[in-house]
């Protein structure tokens, strides 16, 4: 059984997760080539090698795994990977291959050097992930006919390829699965200098007038993300050319995002609510992620997998094995004074309420 991705509203602006106004916008904005793709300076190198050493050799390439957090680029690196192999890429995802015979079909009908990529492979069903093992190692499936104790397998060829995988979680592949790619890359957050070339390029492509200190401002709250960095980047523009004179200033970025709830540290709403409830209501935690999902109003998922990992990577939210705990940097950023004694940090986590721990 496959885990549901976060049911994440659209309203969440500083959500890594694509929603539907991304995607027609990323389209236009995605790189062609190795050459245009900013940011993730070690694994394009390693990628170069691997495609151009594939390229004087005359044959596709091994197969490849990209993992890392969502909105990093692993959607337009395996589109990249494509084009600089001057080959055909299918795209498809995990969740959409339930049966064997949807990836057989799928298969079947790639031609020698085609690019396969599926997104979130993680959650690709347990059948078809069998067949992959095959299709990847001998460019063989086999496929079954009939039921019961007639059925009988049919060998079939197949074209040699190269599968792209894409994953958040590459924790939860399978070892097999994972030992079948020849090169895996981890997509790494973004540093503010690396954001700004990314909306320095997009406001290029979509003609915004963006100056240096208006996009270093949008680049820093970006949460080191560059599909949340354009989508900022098109909310501060709406600002511009409703109440401005269309022109991405810094008083107009910084105008444009207090609008949009997005403060100096790059916490919008939710994540705001979150740490207010965890300090005021909780008292610093420790508390159970349900628990403070029902204190906010969200799903558990989307605190878990929206909010969370910003937080702890700002330093402001620490997991302990008795649950969530604020540091004392959420309580400065909230404008409170921090306890003289942290509990967590002496391992007194019994002192809250047992309730607490949902």
């Amino acid at each position: 059984m496959t885990e549901p991705e976060p049911d994440l509203a659209e309203s969440e602006t500083l959500s890594a997760f694509a929603q539907t106004g991304d995607r027609d916008v990323e389209t236009t904005l995605r790189p062609r080539k190795l050459d245009d793709f900013v940011g993730q300076p070690r694994v394009r190198e390693q990628l170069q090698l691997v495609l151009e050493s594939a390229r004087r050799r005359g044959v596709p390439p091994d197969h490849v795994l990209l993992s890392g957090p969502p909105g990093l680029g692993k959607t337009s690196m395996s589109m990249i990977i494509a084009a600089e192999l001057d080959a055909a890429i299918r795209i498809t995802s995990g969740p959409a291959l339930e049966r064997a015979g949807d990836l057989a079909a799928m298969l079947s009908n790639l031609a020698e050097g085609d690019v396969l990529f599926i997104d979130e492979i993680h959650r690709i069903a347990r059948p078809a992930e069998e067949m992959l093992y095959l299709a990847m190692e001998d460019f063989r499936v086999d496929v079954v006919v009939g039921k019961g104790p007639g059925a009988t397998s049919i060998p079939l060829e197949i074209a040699p390829f190269t599968l792209v995988g894409a994953t958040t979680r590459s924790g939860a592949l399978t070892g097999p699965l994972r030992d079948r790619f020849g090169f895996t890359g981890h997509m790494e957050f973004y540093s503010a200098d690396e954001l700004a070339q990314v909306l320095r390029r997009s406001a290029t492509i979509l003609g915004i007038p963006l100056e240096a200190d208006g996009e270093a401002e949008i680049a820093r709250r970006s949460r080191g993300t560059p599909r949340i960095a354009n989508r900022l980047l098109r909310r501060v523009r709406d600002y511009a050319e409703v109440r401005s004179d269309g022109r991405v200033s810094l008083d107009v970025a910084r105008a444009a995002l207090e609008v949009y709830d997005v403060d100096e540290l790059g916490l919008d709403r939710l994540d705001r609510a979150v740490l207010s409830a965890l300090v005021k209501s909780f008292h610093g935690g420790p508390v159970g992620v349900a628990t403070l999902a029902v204190a906010v109003g969200e799903e558990s998922t989307t605190v878990e997998e929206v909010c969370e990992p910003y937080l702890v990577r700002a330093g402001m939210l620490a997991r302990t094995p008795r649950g969530r705990v604020a540091t004392p940097a959420a309580w400065e950023h909230l404008g409170l004074r921090p306890p003289t004694e942290v509990p967590w940090e002496a391992g007194r986590f019994d002192q809250g309420n047992p309730g607490l721990f949902g």
